[in-house]
């Protein structure tokens, strides 16, 4: 393939796309938010993590020419061509040009479940300079064009784009790692094990157990790769499971919704419901809250609460 997609990419001249497309119902785990080609030359170019609202996404921006500048968690890099910036939002870094600097790059950022969970471990994995190799940077070139050209224009297409380059970029960082990638697998047999016993209960020792390593190292990786502590992405996962529940089967009661999602006591599952969404789960499902609030819960932007377990 040689470098045809990017030099394509390049001759199609600078562009942005903004990938908006109108919610459904079912909320895709993998969705682009932008990407497009751009020559910077000005220090007008300043992103701060920080300041780009709460909806998490992830930036993946290749340099082609010239050089940018990256601090990361109170460490300073020089982004340089051939290499690739991978950041989090919101986080704490930002990254910037100089003035009469020169910085030529494409990006594609992302949002969605599984994105910023892959997105997770490879900087846990990696850092946020990534050298990745020529055919890498060709396939990721090529998602960017499609989603410019036409690739963005529908929910599935463009979500299909997106996952490919977030696999594409999988393999190349865990494909010569095979330690972390024997992680990051094991790190997804517990969190399908967690998925199937919800309504069990999950203490931290019990999900250690089931990756086979000591409680200490297993809550390390775990938060490495997921961006949280075990016990709290559990309660973030039962509170999915109770607004699809209170809003999918009416037939259910408040109670049997609590405890088909691991919480014992209906009281407490109704103090936590309520810190979380401002509302008890009987208010919840009458007032038609789930377009709103329930699509939050499956971004993951649950804000710190008691651990379930």
């Amino acid at each position: 393939m040689g470098n045809y997609m990017l030099n394509r990419l390049i001759e199609n001249g600078s562009v942005m796309r903004t990938v908006s497309l109108p919610r459904g119902r079912h909320s895709l785990h993998t969705m682009p938010t932008s990407t497009g080609y751009e020559i910077r030359t000005d220090a007008s170019y300043d992103w701060d993590g920080r300041k780009r609202g709460q909806t998490p996404f992830t930036v993946l921006q290749h340099t082609i020419a010239g050089a940018g500048n990256l601090r990361y968690e109170n460490r300073n890099y020089r982004v340089r061509a051939g290499e690739t910036l991978l950041v989090l939002v919101p986080h704490n870094h930002r990254y910037w040009l100089e003035q009469h600097g020169r910085w030529e790059f494409f990006w594609i950022s992302m949002n969605g479940e599984e994105a910023l969970r892959i997105h997770k471990a490879i900087l846990a994995a990696a850092g946020p300079i990534l050298n990745l190799k020529p055919q890498t940077i060709e396939r990721l070139a090529d998602c960017s064009y499609r989603l410019i050209s036409g690739g963005a224009d529908a929910p599935g297409s463009a979500s299909a784009i997106a996952y490919e380059a977030a696999m594409v970029l999988y393999d190349d960082v865990f494909g010569s790692h095979p330690a972390f990638s024997h992680e990051y697998r094991t790190m997804q047999h517990v969190i399908d094990y967690i998925a199937a016993n919800l309504e069990k209960p999950l203490p931290v020792e019990t999900l250690a157990d089931v990756s086979g390593l000591s409680r200490a190292h297993f809550s390390r990786v775990f938060t490495a790769n997921e961006g949280m502590p075990p016990a709290e992405f559990v309660l973030r996962k039962r509170l999915q499971r109770a607004t699809k529940l209170l809003t999918q089967a009416a037939d259910l009661s408040v109670k049997e919704v609590s405890l088909m999602s691991g919480f014992e006591d209906p009281n407490y599952f109704a103090k936590v419901f309520r810190r979380y969404f401002g509302a008890s789960p009987t208010e919840f499902r009458t007032t038609g809250m789930y377009s709103s609030v329930a699509a939050k819960s499956q971004q993951g932007e649950v804000s710190s609460l008691a651990t379930a377990d």
